[in-house]
């Protein structure tokens, strides 16, 4: 991690990851819900507007994705 590099958008990604990767579906839920958590915070660490809505952004879409039942094929077998 750099100087002036915001640390929880790596987490948010490697939670989003292992959500993709996970083979149940309570764990992708928590999962995406970390996601959602770590995209949060580094919106609001963010001082770049742009870079601060993309977070939010993602942020709603990582708990909308939490939300709704996984699909089937998703499951890694």
């Amino acid at each position: 991690m750099g100087f002036g590099r915001n640390p929880h958008v790596a987490k948010a990604e490697a939670a989003e990851m292992k959500a993709s990767e996970s083979t149940d579906a309570s764990a992708y839920e928590q999962a995406l819900r970390e996601a959602g958590r770590q995209w949060e915070r580094a919106a609001d660490r963010e001082a770049d507007g742009k870079r601060k809505q993309v977070y939010a952004a993602n942020a709603e879409r990582a708990r909308a994705t939490a939300d709704a039942p996984r699909p089937d094929g998703d499951l890694v077998n």
